[in-house]
C-alpha cells in the first residue's frame, strides 16, 4: 500500500493548506477540504508549484449532511480513510460578560462540535478497517486558560478531554488519536480573531476591561517574537505524528508552547503514562 488517504478539514489557508501540501508531498492521498470551494485556487497552485496534488472536497464542518457526503465520497472513491486531521476551527477573544451568545454558540461549534461531527463520520470506517489516525488541532489554550480567551479554551480544552477518552479504548479497536497543542501560528487565523473581536465592539469601550485589553495586546506583540510559528513549522510536527507508529496523545509543537505548559505536562509530555494509568483504573490490566 503507497501512502496514506488523508482527509483535511480547514484547508483554504493557513495550517490546514500547509498540512495537506506537505502531505501530499509525501506521495500520500490528499483530500483537502473547505466549506468554500471557491477558494481553493491558491491552495492548489500552492500545492502545484511544490509539485504536490490536491483532491479538493466541500466540506462545511458544522453541517452534518456536509461532512457525512464528504467522508462517504472519500470512501466511494478510495475505499478507506487512514487520516483524519480536525484542523478547521477559528480563535476568539473576548470576556465572558462582554461575548454575544451566538458568538459563543459559534465559538463552541466552530471548534469543538465539529471536531465531534467529522470524527463521528469517519470512526465507523476506521473500526471496520482496525486501523485509523485521528489527529485534532487543539492549543496551548485547551491546557492553560489565557486572558480573554476563556471561551476559545474552552473549546479546546473540551477537544482535549475528547481526545483523551477516545484514547482511553479506541486503540483496542485499532485506532490512535492526538491532539497537536501549536502557541501561536503566523497566519490569517489571529489576525481574523482579533478582527472580529474589534469589530463587535466590548472591550474598548469598557474603562475595566480596556486596560487588561492594552497589557494583553502588548505582550501579544512581544510573544510574537518567540511564541509564533510559521504554519509550515506546525505542519511538520503534525507530518511527524502522522507517520509514527507510536504517536504521542499529545504534542507541543514549540519550545514557547511547551514551557506555557510545562507545569501540567512535565511529568508526562506525550499523555502516555495518563492514558496507561486510566486504561488500567477503568479496564483492568
Amino acid at each position: 500500500m503507497s501512502g496514506k488517504v488523508i482527509l483535511v478539514t480547514g484547508t483554504s489557508t493557513g495550517l490546514g493548506a500547509a498540512i495537506a501540501i506537505q502531505a501530499a508531498r509525501r506521495a500520500n492521498t490528499v483530500y483537502a477540504t473547505m466549506r468554500d470551494l471557491k477558494k481553493m485556487d491558491p491552495v492548489a497552485q500552492a500545492a502545484a508549484q511544490v509539485g504536490a496534488k490536491l483532491n479538493f472536497l466541500a466540506l462545511d464542518v458544522q453541517n452534518a449532511n456536509s461532512v457525512n457526503a464528504a467522508v462517504a465520497e472519500v470512501m466511494k472513491r478510495e475505499g478507506r480513510i487512514d487520516v483524519l486531521v480536525n484542523n478547521a476551527g477559528s480563535g476568539y477573544a473576548r470576556p465572558t460578560e462582554q461575548a454575544p451568545w451566538e458568538d459563543i454558540e459559534w465559538v463552541m461549534d466552530v471548534n469543538f462540535m465539529s471536531v465531534v461531527r467529522t470524527t463521528k463520520a469517519v470512526i465507523p470506517h476506521m473500526r471496520k478497517a482496525r486501523a485509523g489516525h485521528v489527529v485534532n488541532i487543539s492549543s496551548v489554550g485547551g491546557l492553560v486558560g489565557q486572558p480573554f480567551n476563556e471561551v476559545y479554551c474552552a473549546a479546546k480544552f473540551a477537544i482535549e478531554g475528547y481526545t483523551e477518552a477516545l484514547a482511553s479504548y479506541m486503540p483496542l479497536l485499532g485506532l490512535k488519536f492526538t491532539a497537536i497543542e501549536p502557541g501561536g501560528i503566523k497566519s490569517e487565523f489571529f489576525a481574523s480573531a482579533m478582527k472580529r473581536t474589534m469589530e463587535t465592539g466590548g472591550m474598548p469601550q469598557d474603562p475595566d476591561y480596556y486596560p487588561i485589553l492594552q497589557r494583553y495586546l502588548a505582550t501579544s506583540r512581544e510573544r510574537g517574537t518567540t511564541a509564533y510559528q510559521t504554519a509550515d513549522e506546525v505542519a511538520a510536527v503534525v507530518l511527524k505524528c502522522i507517520e509514527s507508529r507510536d504517536p504521542p496523545i499529545r504534542i507541543r509543537t514549540s519550545p514557547w508552547s511547551n514551557d506555557l505548559c510545562h507545569l501540567k505536562t512535565a511529568s508526562d509530555p506525550d499523555g502516555k503514562k495518563l492514558q496507561k494509568k486510566v486504561v488500567e483504573m477503568f479496564l483492568g490490566k
